[in-house]
C-alpha cells in the first residue's frame, strides 16, 4: 500500500517485534513514528491509506518513554553550580553523556550558591529540545538557598538565606531571573514562604519542599498554597515520627486539595535511602514517586575529590561525602541504575519502575501530554531496553541518538 504523501512527505517508521509501555502495561504492539511524534496506526491506515516507509525489528525489546531527571547537579566532571566561562560546553557534555543512561530530558540543578553565581549561570541555561546533541533541557531546578540551616545537608551555610519583607522580590534579586527556572526547592517553615509559593506557582514554576524542619501542618499549608513536590524524600528533613510525621506525612495526608497530587523525589541508589524506606514510601503513595539521581560532577568519574558548588566532595565507591565529613552530598548513580535498584528493592512491576522515571516526572511538570508516555501524538522520545532494564538504544523525536552497539559494548 503506498504512503499517502498528501498528509506529510516525512517517512513513517514502524518499530516491530517489541513490547510497548502504554496505559501502564507492556503491550505487544508496533510503534509508529513520523516527524518526531507517535502516530495512531488506525488513522494512518484508514484516513491516510498509508503504510510504513521503514520497518525496524526491535528483536523483542521493551520500548518505554525516555527518562526525565528533574534533579541532577552535574556529572562527568561538570558541576552545574560552578560559574565557568565554558558553562555551555559543560551542560552540552552532560546532556550528551546521559543519553546512554536513558535520560531524554532533564532539569539542570543548582545547589545553594551566592547570588553572583545564579546571575552568571542562569542566563546560560536555555530550555531546548533534545536531539543528537543530547537530552532536552526542561528548565533549571534551584535547590536553595531558602532552606533550613539545620537540614542544609551538603549546602554551604554561609550562602543560606531567609525571606525578608518583600519576600518574592528578595527571591528575584537572589536568582536574577526566573526565565528558565522550572523547579524551586525551599523550606516551607520559613516566614513569608506562603506568599513566595503562591507567586512561584502563579508563574508556572513547580515548588518543592526540602532541606527543611517543617512539621506536617506547615507542609500541608505549603501544598494548599501550590507546592507539589518533595525534594529527595527522607533526606534533609525531619525523620518520620508517629505524632508528627513532618513532610513525610504528606504521602498519606487528607489535607491535600482535591484534584492535586503531591509528588516526591527519591534517590534510589542503595545509599541515600534504605530499601525498606523505599518500599514504605512506594506502598504508601505509588503514584507520586519520582526517581531522581541527584547526581553530582563525580558521576561517571573515578573515586576521588570533586566539586559540588562551593564545596569539595569525596567519592568513596557509591558514597559521596562533603570532604572530611560523613555528610552525604548527592549521588553518583545514573538514572538507569536507579530504575533497576528501585524495581529490585520494591519488587514492583517493570511498568511501575519505568513510569517512576518517565510518566511521574512528566506529570509533576505538567508535560505528560507530550513527554513521559507513548500515547499517540506525544513526542517520540523513547528507549529500547532488555528484560533486565539495561538501555540498548535511546531515541529522541524518533531518531536514534545513542545505541549500545555503536560503542562496541
Amino acid at each position: 500500500m503506498p504512503s499517502n504523501k498528501s498528509v506529510s512527505d516525512a517517512p513513517i517508521v514502524q518499530f516491530t517485534n517489541c513490547r510497548i509501555l502504554r496505559s501502564h502495561q507492556l503491550q505487544r504492539e508496533d510503534l509508529w513514528v513520523r516527524e518526531g511524534k507517535i502516530l495512531n496506526p488506525e488513522k494512518l491506515f484508514f484516513d491516510e491509506k498509508g503504510s510504513a516507509d521503514i520497518q525496524l525489528d526491535c528483536k523483542g525489546s521493551i520500548i518505554a518513554p525516555g527518562f526525565i531527571d528533574v534533579q541532577i547537579n552535574g556529572g562527568f566532571g561538570v558541576d552545574f553550580s560552578l560559574a565557568t566561562d565554558d558553562f555551555k560546553s559543560g551542560i552540552d557534555l552532560v546532556s550528551q553523556k546521559i543519553l546512554s543512561h536513558g535520560v531524554t530530558s532533564f532539569c539542570p540543578t543548582l545547589v545553594t550558591s551566592p547570588p553572583s553565581v545564579y546571575h552568571q549561570i542562569l542566563p546560560q541555561i536555555s530550555i531546548r529540545n533534545g536531539g543528537a546533541h543530547g537530552a532536552g533541557i526542561l528548565g533549571a531546578h534551584l535547590e536553595g538557598p531558602f532552606i533550613s540551616k539545620e537540614k542544609k545537608g551538603a549546602h554551604p551555610e554561609h550562602c543560606l538565606r531567609t525571606f525578608e519583607a518583600g519576600a518574592f522580590q528578595d527571591l528575584l534579586a537572589t536568582y536574577g531571573s526566573l526565565d528558565c527556572v522550572r523547579i524551586v526547592t525551599l523550606a516551607p517553615e520559613m516566614k513569608r514562604s506562603s506568599e513566595v509559593i503562591r507567586e512561584l506557582t502563579k508563574q508556572g514554576i513547580c515548588v518543592s519542599l526540602g532541606h527543611s524542619v517543617a512539621n506536617l501542618s506547615q507542609a500541608e499549608e505549603a501544598v494548599q498554597h501550590g507546592a507539589t513536590f518533595i525534594t529527595h524524600l527522607f533526606n534533609a528533613m525531619l525523620p518520620f515520627h508517629h505524632r508528627d510525621p513532618g513532610i513525610v506525612g504528606l504521602l498519606t495526608s487528607d489535607k491535600i486539595p482535591a484534584g492535586q497530587r503531591v509528588f516526591y523525589g527519591m534517590i534510589s541508589d542503595g545509599i541515600h535511602t534504605n530499601p525498606a524506606a523505599l518500599r514504605i514510601a512506594h506502598r504508601a503513595h505509588p503514584k507520586g514517586l519520582v526517581l531522581v539521581t541527584d547526581a553530582i560532577a563525580g558521576m561517571g568519574l573515578a573515586p576521588g575529590r570533586h566539586t559540588l558548588g562551593q564545596q569539595m566532595v569525596e567519592i568513596d565507591g557509591l558514597n559521596t561525602y562533603i570532604a572530611g565529613t560523613k555528610t552525604l552530598s548527592g549521588s553518583v548513580a545514573t538514572m538507569d541504575t536507579c530504575v533497576r535498584h528501585f524495581q529490585e528493592a520494591t519488587g514492583c512491576s517493570v511498568e511501575t519502575a519505568l513510569e517512576a522515571a518517565s510518566l511521574h516526572p512528566a506529570q509533576l511538570l505538567g508535560i505528560e501530554h507530550k513527554k513521559g508516555t507513548l500515547n499517540y501524538d506525544s513526542d517520540a522520545d523513547f528507549l529500547m531496553l532488555n528484560d533486565d532494564l539495561y538501555v540498548q538504544a535511546t531515541y529522541i523525536a524518533g531518531k536514534e541518538v545513542w545505541r549500545q552497539d555503536a560503542l562496541g559494548m
